[in-house]
């Protein structure tokens, strides 16, 4: 799996709109068919700030993204609306979902 964990710093002025500005990205991501996970959170510290997690099949899903259209069209419509250029981190990892997280275990989840 390839995992993604992308901040996004976002002109004040458009924060409150982001999930409507990158709704069409989002959906279209969504859909591929290597994407595993696609999902933006707007920090609790910071109302400008969106962090994108995305985690795709493996390479090959990951560059059918970089490559596909609506990336594409992401890439010329999305910077517009950013105050500095988004911040990630990408790491490959051998395994192919989300794993339980043990240390908060809930009796009865398998």
């Amino acid at each position: 799996m390839i995992f993604i964990t992308a901040k996004f710093s976002v002109r004040p002025e458009y924060a409150d709109r982001w999930p409507e500005i990158t709704a069409d990205f989002t959906a279209a991501t969504r859909a591929e068919p290597g994407c595993l996970s696609f999902d933006w959170s707007r920090s609790v510290e910071d109302p400008t700030e969106y962090v994108l997690v995305e985690a795709f099949r493996d390479d090959d899903a990951g560059a059918a993204h970089v490559q596909s259209s609506h990336f594409k069209a992401a890439q010329q419509t999305l910077p517009p609306h950013l105050s500095a250029t988004p911040r990630i981190v990408n790491m490959k990892l051998p395994q192919d979902d989300w794993s339980l997280l043990g240390e908060m275990a809930v009796e009865g989840d398998q």
